[in-house]
């Protein structure tokens, strides 16, 4: 990340966008599942934990390009509850890496108006992380770039519990009816509360589920799989995602309009 990244804006994601995508047609969020990267090793013969450090190479890489081309934010999926069930040796390099990294990029991210934050339990993570992370999220907090959301100690169905005991708390304090409970006021308890909901979700590695990741907000979301592993995804990756979203006809559960217009006829 060693150049400005641009502001997402029509003008710059115009000059910006490679040919083939529509700089009027990117989706405004686009969340990652980055898997596959102990495979890649694997595959290389190398040990699992240069999987990871080649998986934060590609992030780099896709955040820089969604900033280029006019994608307003970014969630990754960095490490989820189940994770801690992974060898210790493992685990303890993945929260040595996330230290590295953002000592190492926090200067760059703020400087290129990156706006960073980190989703999640984080009170459960070291404390040199936590302070980190706290440092880096206020930080960049007015930048007016591309919105980075990390995913970090993160599980779908721990999000939801905890913002249906939030809920419940203010209930129980006076502050709400139950009859006063929405799809709006549930959502402003969630992790991403103040993020609009992702428009497109890529997994690699060619696996098909969620994975306990965004539950609530991938409820419209449009789904591309790749058979890379994280580790190769690359530019021309991400193009063909976009494009594969750029081609699809969003209906958020209602009809295709010619459908629509067969219907009434």
């Amino acid at each position: 990340m060693s150049r400005p990244l641009a502001i997402s804006t029509d003008q710059a994601a115009a000059r910006c966008c490679p040919e083939g995508l529509d700089p009027l047609r990117m989706p405004a969020h686009v969340a990652v599942i980055m898997d596959g990267n102990g495979r890649w090793a694997k595959a290389r013969g190398l040990p699992r934990v240069m999987g990871h450090r080649a998986g934060v190479e590609a992030l780099k890489m896709t955040l820089r390009h969604c900033s280029d081309w006019g994608v307003g934010a970014l969630t990754a999926y960095a490490f989820s509850t189940e994770n801690w069930s992974r060898p210790g040796d493992e685990v303890n390099f993945l929260m040595t890496l996330f230290e590295s990294v953002l000592q190492r990029e926090l200067q760059a991210l703020e400087e290129e108006q990156v706006r960073i934050r980190f989703l999640g339990d984080l009170d459960a993570l070291p404390i040199k992380l936590q302070s980190l992370i706290a440092e880096a999220t206020q930080r960049t907090s007015l930048n007016t770039g591309i919105h980075f959301n990390v995913c970090t100690n993160y599980g779908g169905r721990r999000e939801l519990v905890r913002a249906s005991q939030r809920l419940a708390e203010r209930v129980a304090r006076g502050e709400l009816q139950p009859s006063e409970i929405d799809e709006k006021e549930l959502a402003a308890e969630l992790f991403t509360a103040g993020e609009r909901d992702p428009d497109l979700l890529i997994r690699t590695s060619g696996e098909r589920r969620i994975s306990n990741f965004l539950l609530w907000q991938l409820a419209y979301a449009e789904i591309h799989v790749t058979d890379l592993f994280w580790p190769d995804f690359d530019a021309g990756a991400l193009q063909l995602a976009l494009q594969d979203y750029q081609g699809r006809q969003r209906r958020f559960g209602g009809l295709h309009a010619m459908e629509s217009r067969a219907l009434g006829s």
